[in-house]
């Protein structure tokens, strides 16, 4: 693993925490920190789609999870309703960030109260209501009685590509005229917005907030900005959960993983302080082994940098895994991050250099640097896992943009 934290960049990330723990005493701090982190590790996070049958909620799960429809563990789909009961999935990579695809609230024959409690209305944080085509009766029905009952619900209008390829079609705009394809897209995406708000507003809704998506690219239109939103109405714990499980879907998306994951660093490298420390020979810091090695393992899934995560990559861009492997010049699979692994970067000489720096600015941390070798553990874990972070950025980067390329031709 090659250093990739400077000591400039090393004292501006250290700011804040000096700063809260010169707010706090350093055992408010501490315990915090764990607190925080053990809900992370441990909170679950539901989120219920539904809506009317076909309007592609199923598809919608199988995105939300970075998976294409028909793969291995990916929620059934079909032309007409295959949801009769909800249905969990969790995530791969993270089993307490679950999506439950909900039966089609039209099929059946009862109120939107009903619905609901029939559902298991409490089981889930917020609602996706989904829709394919124009919103109805029940659609609002619905986001009342969830609104009643004091939940968020977002309205989401699927398949928007099939209309602006319909659009264009209607209007024979030849697919080699980029111009004309990018006015006829924006027409599109205005008369279906205008569409989906004047028919919500109709239906009793003062102040409906519509967000169009491609279930085939959620890069595209109004998901970035569906994420947003929702992130934003999150408390910090379920904010962070968000966007760690969520796939890699622009360039943001990976800033905001890195900003959460270094959040949680810095609560980890507090936790080292007032954990058992493994001194290591002829070093005069000591660290958690065991804090390094399952944060690191952390970092690799929330990049998408595992296995099961590669595999499931390459099979929704239709390329070898060993394709998008071949660019991850940095980070380890998982299950080569061990207990050995952690202790081989922190002895290897390359290193030596970058961990004496770190025991330079243990005066940056006054507070730390006098609990007994607590203030080494703190700089010691930090630094390690800041590096891995940054190595683990650029080599998500790498794959993310191996995934994009286009497929070569046979």
């Amino acid at each position: 693993m090659d250093p990739a934290v400077t000591i400039e960049t090393l004292k501006k990330d250290l700011a804040e925490v000096k700063a809260a723990v010169e707010k706090k005493p350093f055992e408010a701090v501490s315990a915090e920190a764990q607190q925080q982190s053990n809900l992370l590790n441990n909170i679950t996070l539901a989120i219920a789609i539904t809506g009317r049958s076909g309007a592609g909620k199923s598809s919608f799960v199988n995105a939300l999870r970075g998976m294409k429809d028909r793969g291995e563990g990916a929620a059934k789909t079909g032309v007409t309703e295959t949801t009769m009961v909800p249905q969990e999935y969790s995530h791969p990579a993270f089993p307490n960030f679950k999506i439950w695809d909900l039966p089609g609230i039209g099929t059946n024959n009862f109120s939107a109260k009903e619905y609901l409690t029939k559902v298991n209305f409490n089981d889930y944080d917020f609602f996706i209501i989904v829709s394919s085509g124009r919103f109805t009766e029940d659609d609002t029905n619905l986001a009342l009685e969830i609104q009643k009952n004091k939940k968020k619900f977002y309205y989401v209008r699927s398949k928007v590509d099939i209309d602006i390829d319909n659009d264009r079609r209607s209007k024979g705009i030849d697919v080699g005229d980029t111009d004309e394809m990018m006015q006829s897209e924006k027409e599109t995406l205005d008369a279906v917005r205008k569409d989906s708000y004047e028919k919500l507003k109709a239906l009793g809704e003062s102040s409906p907030r519509v967000f169009l998506i491609s279930r085939w690219d959620l890069s595209k239109y109004d998901f970035p900005l569906l994420q947003e939103t929702i992130e934003q109405e999150q408390d910090e714990i379920k904010r962070d959960v968000l966007i760690m499980c969520l796939p890699i879907l622009t360039k943001d998306s990976i800033k905001k993983k890195k900003a959460a994951m270094e959040s949680l660093i810095w609560k980890k490298a507090i936790a080292s302080c007032t954990v058992g420390l493994i001194p290591l020979p002829l070093l005069s810091l000591g660290c958690d082994i065991g804090i390094l090695v399952t944060t690191m393992s952390h970092i690799c899934k929330v990049f998408g940098l595992d296995e099961n995560s590669l595999n499931i990559l390459a099979n929704r861009v239709g390329k070898p895994v060993e394709e998008l492997k071949s660019v991850i010049e940095h980070t380890p699979s998982t299950g080569k991050i061990t207990t050995e692994f952690a202790m081989d970067i922190l002895k290897r000489s390359a290193m030596w250099g970058a961990i004496t720096m770190v025991e330079a600015v243990l005066d940056f941390i006054p507070v730390l640097g006098s609990l007994y070798g607590g203030g080494s553990s703190f700089a010691t874990t930090f630094y390690m896992l800041k590096n891995f972070l940054e190595n683990a950025v650029k080599d998500a980067e790498k794959v993310q943009a191996k995934a994009a390329e286009p497929k070569r031709q046979k």
